[in-house]
């Protein structure tokens, strides 16, 4: 039985590998290390810690920080007692991230230092939170203090594949935020479909782990470094001098970034002359890229590139562009994002739910056993996505006559910037209070830097002014700092049919002239 095999839940991970390789690095931060055996008795503490609070199976627990390896001793030790990880996007406002915790209902709340102001000035709003502790408070009230004091002895506990492992907040369309509720199994079902199509996982491997822990993009893979027993190293924050720094000084293996940070990292001076022969496989994903950012990634990093794409909902990945299609791409092969891998079946649907033929439009649809256990406490927004065994993901594209997806567009209307996953209907909301507007939309425009970055299209009251300066101000005081609109275009009227719905796609047809596609 391999290692992997010994999983019964994402619990186990640390129990294993802490079994078959106590003493290796698990992960690097900082210049120090934690092993295997350190990362699975500190896990246990916390699983302990948090029981003695009153926290069991089903409870949530909201973690807000930057990366750091205290994320992962809070997810393996809530995990043993089947508790569920809430990670707090650190980028979101005072406000949403109130919103997020007290939706959440969480019991406890892990707050890193950078980080404890805003929860000050939020902290009696947050109603359920019993508890909120500093990670990096150094006191006998701090997080390393109160993990030591508990036991080390594993509690131990039944888990259920089905159980809830992590409970991820995607931006809604309804302008709130939504908790897509991952379980075991669904994070077992990507592990596993991953390592059958690329890398060749094993425990020899160095794992950089960059992206933000909020996204799954985050914790899916430096936890999938784990589930091989991979030493992962991490860093806080994105940062493109330090990832170069670190890939030969750590002899990094696997890689996995999102578009926009391949662009800054082949940006950084010098980048021609770093060492990058231990790395073997970089994926990315996230959002589309632009082909000659691939063929330039390709020939400085010199290794196997794989491209993937996939939502919150469906545990990260659902189709990956292996590496013979960057090496030698068929015709406009690299525009697309692959093909279904192990698991996973995917449908094009015209509006009416038929089935679309080869190279003809519609809404993405899959069935896999990464599909989330449903939005939290949203059981008609669960609904909405998931139709039986199907998860509708919102995205449109097609497939050719050899089964790879293509993106076209976006049934939502999700802007996709940096990575992040950005609904207007959140900025609309926050921006529509301003006294000088009097009809707003906000959409995605081609940014070579970001993919797309947003824009608002406001039409002013009579007699109003107001400049692009004031309404970002006013929309930073409101909404996260990636969500604030980079341009404002001041309107006589927006287009609108004759019950009154606003046509977005008409309003974004003259920023998006020349595209060869409506994503950027």
């Amino acid at each position: 039985m391999s290692e992997a095999e010994a999983y019964r839940t994402m619990a186990d991970i640390v129990r294993v590998q802490a079994r078959q390789r106590g003493n290796k690095d698990a992960m690097r931060f900082n210049g120090t290390a934690i092993s295997y055996a350190q990362l699975d008795d500190r896990a246990s503490q916390v699983a302990n810690g948090l029981a003695a609070w009153g926290i069991g199976k089903g409870d949530r627990v909201a973690v807000l920080d930057k990366n750091d390896p205290a994320f992962f001793e809070l997810w393996c030790g809530a995990m043993k007692i089947g508790a569920v990880l809430v990670p707090v996007n650190w980028r979101l406002a005072p406000p949403e991230i109130a919103y997020v915790v007290n939706d959440a209902k969480a019991k406890a709340l892990f707050v890193g230092g950078p980080f404890a102001e805003t929860v000050a000035k939020v902290r009696d709003q947050v109603g359920t939170v019993g508890h909120v502790v500093g990670i990096h408070d150094a006191g006998p009230d701090g997080y390393a203090a109160w993990r030591d004091a508990q036991q080390v002895t594993d509690p131990d506990l039944p888990i259920a594949p089905d159980d809830v492992a992590i409970q991820m907040y995607t931006s809604g369309t309804t302008g709130h935020p939504k908790g897509a509720q991952i379980m075991h199994a669904n994070l077992a079902a990507a592990f596993k479909a991953g390592s059958n199509h690329y890398g060749n996982w094993s425990a020899d491997d160095v794992n950089l782990v960059a992206m933000p822990l909020f996204h799954i993009a985050g914790n899916g893979w430096g936890l999938v470094g784990l589930y091989h027993g991979a030493t992962n190293v991490m860093l806080a924050d994105v940062d493109p001098k330090e990832i170069l720094r670190l890939i030969p000084e750590h002899r990094i293996t696997k890689i996995l970034f999102v578009p926009a940070v391949i662009l800054f990292v082949l940006q950084v001076p010098g980048v021609e002359k770093v060492d990058f022969s231990s790395v073997d496989t970089v994926v990315y994903g996230a959002s589309p890229i632009p082909v000659e950012l691939v063929r330039q990634a390709v020939k400085i990093f010199g290794c196997e590139f794989v491209q993937v794409y996939g939502l919150t909902e469906t545990c990260g990945s659902i189709t990956y562009l292996g590496p013979e299609d960057h090496i030698n791409p068929t015709g406009d092969r690299l525009k697309s994002c692959g093909k279904p891998w192990t698991g996973v079946e995917v449908r094009i649907l015209d509006a009416a739910g038929k089935e679309q033929p080869v190279g003809e439009v519609g809404e993405i649809v899959c069935r896999t056993g990464q599909v989330m256990k449903g939005y939290w406490n949203l059981p008609e927004e669960t609904a909405k996505a998931m139709h039986g065994e199907w998860f509708h993901t919102g995205d449109a594209g097609y497939l050719d006559a050899d089964g790879y997806l293509y993106i076209y567009d976006r049934v939502k209307d999700m802007i996709v910037s940096g990575g992040e996953n950005i609904y207007p209907a959140e900025i609309e909301s926050a921006l529509f209070g301003h006294p000088a507007i009097a009809d707003i939309a906000v959409i995605g425009v081609p940014s070579d830097r970001w993919g797309e970055e947003v824009k608002a299209c406001i039409v002013l009251k009579p007699g109003q002014t107001l400049t692009e300066a004031e309404l970002i101000a006013y929309a930073r005081e409101r909404i996260a700092g990636y969500k604030v609109p980079k341009s404002v275009d001041v309107l006589e009227s927006l287009p609108r049919n004759p019950s009154g719905k606003l046509l977005k796609r008409e309003l974004r047809a003259p920023y998006w002239e020349g595209q060869s596609r409506q994503v950027h």
